[in-house]
């Protein structure tokens, strides 16, 4: 069995992914656990494979991420993002750190020589003791990119990042989805876990976009699947917890609560993707619609204020499927 699988994205789902972990050696007998990475926010830019998902949650669980900016390298420098801009190279909003930079330099390099991304996460994980297995989504490029009204498309970064979500948006593309694969030990860590849960993370971008890799929605809702699939609200009180993910929702028709994350993920029995959904105490009137509708739920305080606060909600939200 491949113990607890987890599929995140973004640096809310690289804190919950801390949480986990601390939950986990919490255990009298700790299981392995496998992360399943949103690769959809990654992209090229100066000639570099830029991975932001995967490497927010390498760097959180290396303890080497800065807390205050919420992403990136501590301690960072940020001279050649400014040469850059001098020479018109990258995207001058887009800032790149001088330690972040040997990361994507060293990612490309491997690239460039024909090693899968998969394996490139590998090789550059030998250096960091994260104590989980950390999965991309798929070895393939795989761009989310924003339809506009006006028909044209801006990659996701332009969009979340220059215009922070404020263009409207038409809809979501998965650029090269049609002809992508999951990577290697995706699909059999999902066929195989103790448990599935889906992390705070935005589950329109982040979330929806792993599901889109073909065959991982179908694997997950697959009943042939045994383990129970619990999901954490990234929704408090109406509001997302981090980030714009209320303007994702809304560009998909879904309002911006836990509740209606929760039916729009689905329930499994039905064809869905989830058992169990927690939410926070400011949500607790959802609760009875919730239970109407076939969820395992329950409701405690959600804010991923620190490492024992996230292993605690990760807890809470494992006690939902063991009932």
């Amino acid at each position: 069995m491949s113990g607890v699988v987890v599929l995140a994205g973004g640096v809310g789902g690289a804190r919950f992914l801390r949480g986990v972990r601390e939950a986990e050696r919490r255990r009298e007998n700790p299981r392995p656990i496998t992360a399943i990475v949103n690769t959809g926010d990654d992209a090229w830019l100066a000639g570099l494979r830029i991975t932001p998902d995967l490497d927010s949650v390498m760097y959180t669980l290396a303890g080497v991420n800065d807390e205050t900016r919420g992403w990136g390298r501590v301690g960072e420098s940020e001279r050649v993002s400014g040469e850059l801009r001098s020479y018109g190279v990258g995207w001058p909003w887009f800032t790149l750190g001088d330690l972040d930079l040997g990361t994507h330099i060293a990612r490309t390099s491997w690239l460039r020589e024909g090693v899968p991304l998969s394996g490139v996460v590998e090789r550059l994980l030998e250096r960091w003791d994260i104590g989980i297995r950390m999965l991309p989504t798929t070895d393939d490029e795989v761009e989310t990119h924003i339809e506009l009204e006006d028909g044209s498309l801006m990659h996701f970064q332009e969009w979340w990042t220059r215009h922070r979500a404020a263009l409207p948006a038409k809809r979501f593309v998965s650029v090269g989805v049609e002809s992508a694969r999951p990577a290697p030990g995706v699909l059999e860590a999902i066929i195989d876990a103790d448990v599935i849960m889906i992390a705070t993370s935005n589950p329109v971008v982040s979330i929806g976009t792993i599901l889109d890799i073909p065959f991982v929605r179908e694997t997950l809702e697959s009943m042939t699947v045994k383990a129970p699939v619990v999901g954490v609200s990234p929704i408090i009180a109406g509001a997302a917890v981090r980030g714009m993910a209320d303007a994702c929702l809304r560009t998909i028709g879904v309002e911006t609560s836990a509740a209606a994350v929760a039916r729009h993920y689905g329930l499994r029995s039905e064809g869905g993707l989830l058992d169990a959904w927690l939410v926070d105490t400011a949500d607790e009137d959802d609760l009875e619609e919730l239970a109407e509708l076939g969820f395992i739920t329950g409701s405690r305080p959600l804010l991923l204020s620190s490492v024992e606060e996230s292993a605690d909600i990760v807890d809470a939200a494992l006690a939902l499927v063991h009932r």
